[in-house]
């Protein structure tokens, strides 16, 4: 069962009742995220995301964690390109107590100075971290090279120089106009019904949350096909590709996410069995969709050794041109269908992983999400579907980025 609320200052709430749990998930999402970032901006949803652990008027750092740990909570925060998301997982009976800590830090937080000066360490590390594994920072050159240094192109942690430049002033102005109620959903999933859910909303959050009028920013989108090269003094070169896809609500995107998985999906996948187990060129080989308001990208991945760096781009493009060529078989839509639905379904056994996927759909959307429906309309799917998005993918060169020890990108 699923209940929509709408509050009066515009927050609004969505709680999926799960009978047979003991425990629930809950989740603050709120709809920023680095796409919506300025230059001088970027890296500012994430540091937020992490100062709002570093203390309230009510409680230390220390004692949010030692809070939720007493009531054995678990308790964590992520930050992508479109959103930001708090969240907390306990046991039904201590699901008000975990909600109000969860509400005190996402409202209440004070972002002390020495927590700040910390915090930005914590982070450049994490930075740092990231230029040290090169599949992540290889996929983040990707989208620079796909959509520019703009919108979605911008990497969620920032740059250094901003992480180490920003004032609480920024980050509570930041917050005064993104973290407005009309843009904020929250989430149960779980062990919880919509009457003790509603009265944990009112007392910890509606009750206490700024009413502030919310102005969306408008995104600067634009899709390119760049390539771009990094150098690193690693032993593999990575390298990824990009190509168009379609919208997180474009109602064919179950039917791009079977063709993807013939594509790169899985260890049945074309890309795996050419790539990997028939010429022996990557250890790591595939693809995934990543969709967005505005459109989506697929995206090719291979680590491989740099003397085999042209043999396997040439193998990655002539599996893409004998999809698109041959189409799809019957067998490999069936596997496909099923490997679709399966991890739909396994998914609703997750209170975690529902609790995010009502909220965003609510937060995009304004509607809830009826995962019923979809693994039906998964059931019904047929291939001629599947081979008309396969038709709108791979249209136009794509986006390329690589990083390793190579002296030039590596050009498609």
């Amino acid at each position: 069962m699923t209940d929509y609320k709408k509050f009066p200052s515009g927050l609004r709430m969505v709680v999926k009742k799960i009978d047979g749990l003991l425990s629930v998930s809950m989740g603050v999402i709120v709809g920023t995220g680095s796409c919506f970032e300025t230059e001088k901006e970027n890296g500012i949803s994430h540091f937020i995301e992490h100062m709002m652990f570093k203390g309230t008027d009510k409680r230390t750092a220390f004692e949010i964690s030692d809070a939720m740990d007493r009531i054995g909570a678990q308790v964590n925060a992520f930050t992508s390109k479109d959103i930001t998301c708090y969240y907390a997982k306990s046991t039904s009976d201590h699901a008000g107590e975990a909600f109000e800590i969860l509400s005190d830090f996402v409202l209440g937080s004070v972002f002390p100075e020495e927590e700040m000066d910390r915090e930005k360490g914590v982070v450049l590390e994490e930075i740092a971290m990231t230029e040290d594994t090169p599949d992540d920072l290889c996929l983040d050159v990707l989208a620079e090279a796909y959509f520019g240094k703009e919108g979605y192109g911008r990497s969620i942690l920032g740059p250094q120089e901003n992480v180490k430049r920003f004032t609480r002033r920024e980050l509570f102005s930041y917050i005064d106009e993104r973290y407005a109620p009309e843009n904020i959903v929250l989430s149960f999933a779980g062990n919880i019904d919509m009457e003790r859910a509603q009265a944990l909303a009112e007392e910890y959050f509606e009750s206490r949350i700024a009413r502030r009028a919310f102005c969306g920013r408008k995104k600067k989108i634009s899709c390119r096909g760049d390539s771009l090269f990094k150098a690193k003094d690693i032993e593999q070169v990575h390298i990824a590709f990009a190509y168009p896809s379609l919208s997180r609500e474009d109602a064919r995107m179950d039917a791009a996410l079977v063709m993807n998985t013939v594509l790169g999906g899985g260890m049945s996948s074309r890309l795996f069995q050419t790539v990997r187990e028939k010429m022996g060129l990557a250890y790591t080989v595939y693809s995934y969709i990543s969709s967005f308001t505005e459109g989506g990208v697929l995206t090719v991945y291979a680590g491989v050794n740099p003397s085999n760096a042209e043999r396997a781009q040439e193998a990655i493009f002539a599996a893409v041109s004998e999809l698109c060529r041959g189409g799809i078989t019957d067998e490999e839509f069936a596997r496909g269908k099923e490997q679709l639905k399966s991890s739909v379904v396994l998914g609703q056994e997750n209170t975690a992983s529902q609790m995010v996927a009502y909220g965003k759909h609510l937060l995009f959307t304004g509607e809830i999400l009826d995962l019923e429906g979809r693994i039906k309309a998964i059931g019904s799917m047929k291939k001629e579907d599947c081979e008309e998005v396969l038709a709108l993918h791979f249209k136009q060169k794509p986006a390329a980025a690589a990083v390793g020890k190579r002296t030039s990108p590596l050009i498609v």
